[in-house]
Order: C-alpha cells, then sequence, then structure tokens
C-alpha cells in the first residue's frame, strides 16, 4: 500500500491505544531510570525508590558531591556523542523539528538513549525536567508506529502528539494537560480525527499511569484542598497584573540566558565532553555550597522538594527566595548550555513558585491586610513562567 495512502480511523485508534500504552509505561520505566541513578550516584544505594518531592540526605559524600554532576555529565556525553546526537537538548525543540523538517521520523534508538541520557543527567543533580525527555520519548513512540504501518506524514504526526500527550499524561496524572499540550504545541492542523486519537491515548496513558504511579497529585498540599483558600477581597486580584509582567520578563529572560548559554558552550575550545564536564562541575559547586550554607541541595534535580516547601510554606523569606530564582536559572543555563539531556519545564515551575512566593510576601509586608495566600501567588507564578 502507498504510503500516501490515507489509514482508516479503526486502525488509527488501535494505535492510538497501544501508544498510549507504550507511554504510560514509558512514563514509569524513565522514573525508575532517574531513581537508580539518582540513589547510587547521590546516595551510594542500588534502589529505584526516589520521591523528588523529598529532600536529598546531605550528608553522604560531603565535598566529593561536586563530582556527581561530573561523573553524570561523563556518561551523558558518551551515550549522546555515540549512539543519537538528537538526544541532547530539551526534548520538544526535537520533536517540532522531526515534525516540520523531518516528515514526522524519529530513529527508534532515540527512545532507549533519550531515556538513559536525561535520566542519568537528572539523577546525578542536573538542574533539569523530566517531562520534555518524556515527551521526546513518547513521540518517538508514535512516530515509530506511523513508520512501522505506512501511512501519510499527517497522520503519523499526529500519532507523534498522541504520544506526546500520553508521556504528559501519564507522568503528571493529568490527561486533560497531555491533550491541550498536544494541540497546542505538536498537532500541524487540528480536527476533530486528531483530537479523538490523541484524546484516547492520553487517556490510556492516563490509566496504566495511575496503575503503577499511583492517583497521589504531583504537589499535595492539603491547604489548597480548601475551596476558599487564599482569596478574599477581591482588590488584592489587581496584583496579579504586574505579577504576570514581572514573569513575562523573566520568563524573557530564562530563555534568552539558555540561548546564550548554549552559544557560549559551543564556542568554547574542546569537545563536547570537556565542555559538558566543566558545566557539570560547576553545578556541583553550587549544590555543594547550597548543602553547606542552606542545609540541602535546593536547585540540583527536578526541585519539586523545593517546590513543594514553598507551596506549603517552608519556605517563606522573600530575599532566600529570590536567590533561590537566580541560582536555579543559572544552574539551569550550565546544564543545558553544556549539553545534558532535560527541559526547562520543572526549571519554569522551580522558578515561577519561588518568584511568586518572593512576590506574594513582599506585596504582604507593604499591604498587611492583603487576603490572597502566598502559594497563590506561588502557584500564578509557576502557570506563568510555563506560560
Amino acid at each position: 500500500m502507498p504510503e500516501t495512502e490515507n489509514r482508516n480511523i479503526v486502525l488509527l485508534c488501535v494505535l492510538a491505544v497501544f501508544i498510549g500504552v507504550i507511554g504510560g509505561i514509558g512514563a514509569w520505566v524513565f522514573r525508575l531510570l532517574i531513581g537508580f541513578f539518582h540513589n547510587l550516584l547521590f546516595l551510594g544505594q542500588f534502589s529505584l525508590h526516589y520521591d523528588a518531592n523529598i529532600h536529598t540526605p546531605t550528608n553522604v559524600w560531603g565535598p566529593g558531591i561536586i563530582l556527581v554532576p561530573v561523573i553524570g555529565a561523563v556518561g551523558v556525553a558518551w551515550l549522546v556523542k555515540t549512539f543519537a546526537p538528537e538526544a541532547k537538548g530539551h526534548g520538544v525543540p526535537e520533536v517540532m523539528d522531526a515534525i516540520y523538517y523531518n516528515e514526522g521520523r524519529i530513529r527508534p534508538v532515540v527512545v532507549i538513549v533519550k531515556s538513559l541520557a536525561s535520566a542519568l543527567s537528572i539523577g546525578s543533580g542536573g538542574a533539569i525536567g523530566r517531562e520534555g525527555p518524556i515527551i521526546q520519548i513518547g513521540a518517538t513512540f508514535g512516530s515509530v508506529m506511523g513508520s512501522w504501518v505506512a501511512m501519510p506524514t499527517r497522520q503519523r504526526v499526529i500519532l507523534m502528539a498522541a504520544g506526546a500527550g500520553a508521556g504528559i499524561a501519564a507522568t503528571f496524572n493529568a490527561p486533560l494537560g497531555g491533550i491541550l499540550f498536544a494541540v497546542e504545541l505538536l498537532l500541524v492542523s487540528i480536527s476533530a480525527q486528531s483530537i479523538f486519537l490523541v484524546a484516547t491515548s492520553t487517556i490510556m496513558a492516563t490509566y496504566i499511569g495511575r496503575q503503577l504511579l499511583g492517583t497521589s497529585p504531583s504537589f499535595d498540599v492539603p491547604a489548597l484542598q480548601i475551596p476558599a483558600f487564599g482569596v478574599g477581597d477581591n482588590w488584592g486580584l489587581i496584583l496579579f497584573l504586574p505579577f504576570g509582567l514581572l514573569c513575562g520578563l523573566a520568563g524573557t529572560a530564562f530563555v534568552r540566558a539558555i540561548y546564550w548559554a548554549e552559544d557560549k558552550f559551543d564556542a568554547m575550545p574542546g569537545n563536547y565532553y570537556s565542555r559538558h564536564m566543566i558545566g557539570m562541575a560547576l553545578v556541583g559547586v553550587m549544590i555543594y555550597l547550597m548543602q553547606l550554607y542552606a542545609g540541602h541541595f535546593y536547585v540540583q534535580g527536578v526541585g519539586y522538594a523545593t517546590i513543594l516547601d514553598v507551596l506549603v510554606g517552608a519556605l517563606s523569606d522573600p530575599w532566600f527566595l529570590l536567590l533561590l530564582f537566580g541560582l536555579k536559572m543559572v544552574a539551569t543555563c550550565l546544564t543545558l548550555g553544556s549539553g545534558a539531556s532535560g527541559d526547562v519545564f520543572s526549571p519554569s515551575l522551580f522558578m515561577g513558585a519561588t518568584l511568586g512566593a518572593a512576590f506574594g510576601s513582599i506585596m504582604h509586608m507593604i499591604f498587611p491586610a492583603l487576603e490572597v495566600g502566598i502559594p497563590v501567588f506561588a502557584i500564578a507564578g509557576m502557570a506563568a513562567m510555563i506560560g
């Protein structure tokens, strides 16, 4: 059958179900890999269990913790340079490049290399997120299915979007989030059929993810479960206008800083190995200094433990929050700019939460009667930075 002939909706639906199942299992396996590398490198233990919402113990290696990200950098550089150069970087731009410039084709080896390289980058302390890699992994599953079963590029792209949405849905337990992400960023055109296939895949991935990862939210904050929490007099809501402008400027600075760091590292003498090792050595120094002077690593990895601290009010000093915001930006630029495999999603959440809580704390100092809770500013900051 010629590749340009459309496949019927029944076959596409079966493929979407299969992609959703694989996407859910893939998200689970990827998180196990992160746990394996994290426990091995930070704790010297062979274990797959890792709760990103709990701070990593800081009393294991002492100053030797500086070398942990460097060890990870060597492994990541070898994997990417040897097997799949396209596994380097954020993940989402590579998927979009495949959609628009490579007929929706991604090599199957990218699934394995991206999983290992990203898990090693995050597990060894890289200040990056796990969402972009799982998006690229899910999209690769969709691309492979769309290549094994001959079909036109348009339908293969829909399966890629379904795989990416499945990855988001499974890792966050958020089927609607997976659908909206795929529709807004990856689908070239929107139709009832494309939305149906993406929804089918994300629903299946969510079900599988819930069976394997549980149904708890990413951030369990009891105070936010009270419907009336945080918002009293309406006048306080006007503060979100200047805060939104502030987040827009911060997001712009973050994007430009990442590309600036990538350009600077590319222009450095040496090779991929040396550049990535230098970048991660600097990150190692940062997390050691945080351990020494603040009690936790804070800026390493996905940063979910710090975000949870902000949401529950354990971190409230606005100046320390602003320091965390700046250090996370620097650490993420060093990590991605030097050649890690990961994404900017979790760092954006981290910076949005810290910036929002800092802004909210300062507003409470200026307006003591303000009835908008600080966690509300943090959540708004998380959404604004991602946006």
